[in-house]
C-alpha cells in the first residue's frame, strides 16, 4: 500500500496539525510505503516572503523529524523539488471541468477570510491531485475538511483512464473521525487563520497561556460538568492515557473542580508529551546537512515515480 500527505508550510504546526495529520501518517509509516511532502508549492497562494517561505519549510521538515517521521521508511521531501508535479497538473487541468472546481468549498472558504482570489487558489485541488497521482497512491490520510479534494483526485484519476486508457491508481481518502476536527483555544476548529492553535514547538511557558485561555462555559467550581462538551477535555483525550482521562471525566462529573484545575491538568499533559520531542527538534537544527540530505534523499525517491507515471501520461495524451 502506498501513502501520501502533504502539508502547506504556512506557519508554525499547531495540535491540530499534529492530531488531524501528522500524527495519523507517522502511524502509517510501519504500514505501507509513504510520501510526504512539504507543500511549498500550495503554500505560494498564501505567501508572498521568500524568505518567510523558505524558514517555514525548514521548521516543517525538522518538526516532522521530531515528532517521528523515519527517513528509511518514508520519502520525505519539498513539493518543489519534485517539478514533474507542475507538468501532470497542467495535463490534468485540461481534463478539468470548470464546475467541478466551483463546487470546492476551500476556494470560497478562502477567499472569504480574506485570502486574494488568484487561479492557484482556485485551482489548488488539480495541484493537489497531482501530488496524488503522480507517486500512484492508494491511501491519502486527510482531515474531514480535505475530504472533497480527494473526491476531485479520484473524478480527475478516472476521466483520464477512461478516456486515455489506465494511467492512474484512483486513490482512497483516511479519515480518523476521531481526530479530524481539534478545537482550538476559542471552541472553533483549530486554525491559524483562526489565530486559536497551540503550537506544539512554540514556547513552553506560552503554549501553557494559550491553553488557560481556552473558552469555557460559565459553571461555577460546585457544578457538576460535562467532559464530553468541554474543549478542554477534548483536547485531554488527545494527549492523556485512557486511564489519566478516566480520572479527569470524574472529576467533571462530581463536582467541585473549576475548568482552571483541567487547564493545569491539560497543560502537564501538553509538556510530558512534547518537551522530549522539543529537545529532539532543538539537536536536529543544529545539523542542517543531516536535514537537507533527508529531503534531498526523498525527493530522488518521489521523483523516480513521478517521472515513470510522467512518461505514461505523456505518451498517452501524445506528447510522446
Amino acid at each position: 500500500m502506498r501513502i501520501l500527505s502533504g502539508i502547506q508550510p504556512t506557519g508554525k504546526l499547531h495540535l491540530g496539525n499534529y492530531f488531524g495529520m501528522m500524527r495519523p501518517v507517522l502511524e502509517l509509516q510501519d504500514q505501507g510505503e509513504a510520501f510526504i511532502f512539504i507543500a511549498n508549492y500550495h503554500a505560494l497562494t498564501t505567501i508572498s516572503d521568500a524568505n518567510e517561505l523558505r524558514q517555514n519549510s525548514l521548521d516543517v521538515a525538522l518538526d516532522f523529524l521530531a515528532c517521528g517521521l523515519d527517513p528509511k521508511k518514508a520519502a520525505f521531501y519539498r513539493q518543489s523539488d519534485v517539478p514533474e508535479v507542475t507538468e501532470l497538473t497542467w495535463m490534468l487541468s485540461t481534463l478539468t471541468p470548470m464546475g467541478l472546481l466551483e463546487r470546492c468549498h476551500s476556494y470560497k472558504d478562502k477567499t472569504a477570510r480574506g485570502i486574494a482570489a488568484s487561479h492557484g487558489l482556485f485551482a489548488y485541488p488539480v495541484l493537489m491531485t497531482a501530488d496524488i497521482l503522480a507517486v500512484q497512491s492508494d491511501l491519502v490520510p486527510v482531515g474531514r475538511d480535505q475530504k472533497q479534494h480527494i473526491e476531485v483526485a479520484r473524478d480527475l484519476a478516472i476521466k483520464f483512464n477512461n478516456q486515455y486508457g489506465t494511467v492512474f491508481k484512483v486513490p482512497e481518502a483516511d479519515i480518523r473521525e476521531e481526530v479530524a476536527v481539534v478545537p482550538g483555544i476559542d471552541g472553533q476548529k483549530m486554525s491559524k487563520s483562526y489565530n486559536n492553535t497551540i503550537e506544539i514547538f512554540g514556547n513552553a511557558k506560552e503554549a501553557k497561556k494559550r491553553i488557560m485561555r481556552i473558552v469555557t462555559d460559565s459553571k461555577t467550581v460546585e457544578d457538576v460538568k460535562d467532559p464530553d462538551t468541554c474543549n478542554i477535555f477534548a483536547l485531554y483525550r488527545l494527549l492523556a492515557s485512557p486511564e489519566q482521562q478516566a480520572e479527569l471525566a470524574a472529576k467533571y462529573r462530581a463536582g467541585g473542580m473549576g475548568y482552571g484545575e483541567a487547564k493545569k491538568a491539560l497543560a502537564e499533559s501538553f509538556e510530558s508529551h512534547f518537551a522530549p520531542l522539543r529537545e529532539k527538534r532543538e539537536a536536529l537544527a543544529g545539523d542542517r546537512d543531516y536535514v537537507e540530505d533527508v529531503l534531498r534523499d526523498g525527493a530522488q525517491r518521489a521523483r523516480k515515480e513521478a517521472a515513470a507515471t510522467l512518461q505514461r501520461a505523456r505518451q498517452a495524451v501524445g506528447l510522446e
